[in-house]
């Protein structure tokens, strides 16, 4: 399958697997996932002789549309659906049942139904994962290094617990709506944050999860309950971050750090829209992480290198990160800017400071920042030790080949 033609599937797989499901209710998921991946085949079936249709989204709707009736009158005799709803689906009904205004709700209830407050973080953003952004169950344990095997189960377990609620989030009840709105905001911020730097074993960047994260977070911006400003921080945040996917890596697939990336790479119009998603997220008196986190990459938007950056204003927000939200991640990254504004003794008396943090023992980037410091001060057989402890973490070739060229530096 092409590349175009995979994306179409994920971005239409979860909306009319959404829409089917507030259809025939969420105990039965399955058969709606089952009527999608048969519209789906059916698709590629006719699209390999007659070219793909000049509006494929309508297409597969109506496809889907069909495959559920399909499945309606295949059970009908088991009196499994109301003769109401296969009556609905044949008539004129089924405009209004899948009409766009409908679709994009539905998005947001499974985005929702997903984010059930019983299941983990994990079995959250593998149910977003595997229904609404159309990854498969091998795809989705990669991306948390699990085996497919027990991730199976974990979704099998999450769709289970969905379909004991019979039926979609209701995104009309504010209460219930607010409520779960921080869930829901969690998920997409780490959704988002396993493409942009996750563990997966097979790259450091995987940009589809980035662009799956960003596509839902507008859904959840059109309906007038998520517009909050936490909301619109955590897509400045994205949009800003995303901007400098580009630079990230090069042609060859070479990890770039911050200091070496070429700006002129950078994404100018994502860089905008996080700017105008930033001064939306001003109104009010929330102050979420999402702030703190997308105000930070405002700042390395806005200057001209990494030497002309305001490190110590970055140092600044990350102490009032560190306030509202506290991990070892935001600690490292506080020593990281103190030693860019202050010098990289005074960085590494910082990093003393977290260094018996079990959480940081297996993070590659940990062990890579000391390296990075140590050399700066010019001791190049500390820094190399650091170095060859991070390589040993390595998640994957593209850390590995970053960290062996900070190394060969040491011995240059």
């Amino acid at each position: 399958m092409s590349g175009d033609l995979e994306h179409l599937f994920r971005r239409e797989a979860g909306r009319i697997v959404a829409t089917l499901t507030r259809i025939f209710g969420m105990h039965n998921l399955a058969l709606a996932e089952d009527v999608v991946q048969e519209a789906f085949c059916r698709a590629l079936e006719v699209w390999k002789f007659g070219g793909v249709p000049q509006n494929p989204s309508a297409w597969l709707t109506v496809t889907a549309r069909n495959c559920a009736l399909d499945a309606l009158r295949r059970q009908r005799t088991a009196d499994s659906f109301a003769p109401q709803l296969s009556y609905a689906l044949e008539s004129a009904a089924a405009e209004e049942l899948f009409g766009p205004g409908e679709a994009r709700d539905d998005l947001l209830r499974m985005m929702f139904s997903c984010c059930h407050p019983r299941l983990s973080e994990t079995a959250q953003i593998a149910l977003i994962l595997h229904i609404l952004c159309g990854f498969s169950v091998e795809e989705v344990a990669s991306a948390f290094l699990q085996g497919a095997a027990a991730m199976e189960k974990r979704i099998t377990r999450a769709k289970k617990l969905l379909a004991d609620s019979r039926r979609l989030f209701d995104v009309s009840a504010p209460r219930e709506f607010v409520t779960r709105l921080p869930v829901v905001q969690s998920a997409l911020y780490l959704l988002f944050n396993e493409g942009y730097h996750g563990a997966s074993a097979d790259a450091a960047v995987h940009a589809e999860l980035c662009a799956e994260a960003m596509r839902l977070t507008a859904a959840l911006l059109e309906h007038p309950l998520g517009a909050t400003p936490t909301s619109y921080a955590l897509a400045a945040l994205m949009c800003l971050n995303a901007a400098r996917l580009p630079a990230r890596l090069d042609a060859a697939g070479d990890l770039h750090a911050l200091p070496d990336q070429d700006r002129a790479r950078w994404d100018q119009r994502r860089i905008a829209d996080g700017f105008r998603f930033l001064e939306l997220s001003a109104h009010g008196t929330e102050l979420s992480p999402y702030h703190i986190e997308a105000a930070i990459a405002a700042l390395h938007a806005r200057a001209p290198s990494a030497a002309g950056t305001d490190w110590a204003q970055i140092a600044a927000l990350y102490d009032t990160l560190i306030a509202i939200r506290p991990s070892p991640i935001v600690a490292l990254n506080r020593a990281i800017a103190i030693a860019e504004s202050e010098g990289p003794e005074r960085g590494l008396a910082e990093m003393g400071q977290i260094a018996g943090d079990e959480r940081l023992r297996g993070y590659p980037f940990h062990s890579a920042a000391l390296g990075e410091l140590e050399l700066r001060c010019g001791r190049r057989e500390r820094a190399s030790a650091h170095f060859r402890a991070a390589l040993s973490l390595a998640r994957n070739p593209t850390e590995q080949r970053f960290i062996t060229q900070r190394i060969q530096a040491c011995e240059r």
